[in-house]
C-alpha cells in the first residue's frame, strides 16, 4: 500500500510551462528538430510530437470519453504495461512525423490551453486515476495532475539538453516536479524487507530539493516530506541527478557515484530503483 501525504498543486505551472516550450521550439533551426535526444530513436521533433500525443490522449480519454477501439486488455504487470505504452508512443510518433514543425506548434498551443483548462476544472481530491508508477488503484486527481506536468517538463528538458538550451530549472518549476517523482519511492520499496518503524531519508540538494521520510508501516512503505527521525539510513544526491535518474535519463550505475548514503547502505540502495515515467 502507498500512502499519499502533502499535496502538489501544479495547475497554475501548465500556462507558463507551454509558453516555454513554445518559445523554444520556435526558435529551432531545422538541424535542431533533426537533432537526437535521450530517448532512443526519437529527435527534437519525434519528442515534441509525443507531447502533442499525451494532450491528445488525455482530453479524448478523460475530458471526452472516447477510448481506442481496439483497446488491448489490462496488462499481466508493470512491465508488460510499459511494453504496451512504448509501442502505443511509437506508433503515434511514427505516424505524426509528416506534421511540419510549424503546424506542430500550433497544435501545441491549441492542445495545451485545452489541457490546462480541462485539468484546472477537476476536483483535485476525487479519485479517479491511477499512476501506474505509483500504485494501480486510482489516487487523489492532484496526483495525476502533477504527473501530467512532470511528464511536460521532463520532455521539455530532454529537447532543451538535445539542442543545449537550458531552462525551467528554476525551483518555482522544478521543485514540484521532485515532490511528485518522490511518490515513486515506496513503490521502489514494495519488496525490501524491514520491521516495521523503520525510516528512510531522502534527501535532494539544490534550491528545488527537499527532505522525504519513508517509513515502513504494517500495510506497506509511507512517504512524507520532512526529516526523518533518526532514520536507519540516510540517502542524499543531488536534484539534477535525481531527476534523470527517476526518468531513465542515466541508469542506476551511473549514478551510484553521485548519491551518499549514511547507515545501513543496503536500505538505502532502493532509492537508485524508483522509476517515475513511463516508457
Amino acid at each position: 500500500m502507498v500512502r499519499v501525504d502533502s499535496e502538489v498543486v501544479v495547475t497554475h505551472l501548465f500556462a507558463p510551462e507551454r509558453a516555454s516550450l513554445l518559445e523554444l521550439l520556435s526558435s529551432l533551426a531545422a538541424g535542431q528538430w533533426r537533432a537526437p535526444t535521450v530517448c532512443p530513436g526519437w529527435s527534437v521533433k519525434d519528442v515534441a510530437l509525443h507531447l502533442l500525443g499525451d494532450d491528445i490522449d488525455l482530453l479524448s480519454r478523460r475530458r471526452d470519453g472516447t477510448g481506442p477501439a481496439d483497446k488491448p486488455g489490462k496488462p499481466a504487470g508493470f512491465q508488460e504495461l510499459v511494453a504496451s505504452l512504448d509501442r502505443l508512443n511509437q506508433t503515434w510518433v511514427e505516424a505524426t512525423r509528416r506534421i511540419s514543425p510549424r503546424l506542430l506548434c500550433e497544435l501545441l498551443a491549441v492542445t495545451g490551453k485545452a489541457t490546462e483548462r480541462y485539468l484546472a476544472g477537476l476536483d483535485l481530491f476525487a479519485e479517479e486515476e491511477s499512476v501506474s508508477w505509483i500504485r494501480p488503484e486510482p489516487l487523489p486527481n492532484w496526483l495525476d495532475v502533477a504527473r501530467q506536468y512532470t511528464e511536460r517538463w521532463t520532455h521539455q528538458q530532454q529537447i532543451r539538453d538535445a539542442v543545449g538550451v537550458p531552462g525551467l530549472k528554476e525551483p518555482a518549476f522544478m521543485a514540484p516536479v521532485l515532490a511528485t517523482f518522490a511518490h515513486a519511492l515506496p513503490r521502489a520499496y514494495a519488496g525490501v524487507p524491514a520491521a516495521v518503524g523503520t525510516t528512510v531519508e531522502v534527501v535532494l540538494a539544490g534550491d528545488a530539493g527537499g527532505r522525504w521520510a519513508l517509513t515502513r508501516t504494517p500495510d506497506g512503505w509511507r512517504l512524507a516530506p520532512g526529516t526523518a527521525t533518526a532514520p536507519r539510513a540516510r540517502v542524499a544526491l543531488d536534484a539534477e541527478t535525481a531527476w534523470r535518474l527517476w526518468t531513465k535519463g542515466i541508469r542506476p550505475n551511473a549514478a551510484r557515484a553521485a548519491i551518499s548514503i549514511s547507515g545501513d547502505r543496503a536500505l538505502g540502495l532502493p532509492v537508485l530503483d524508483a522509476v517515475a515515467i513511463i516508457g
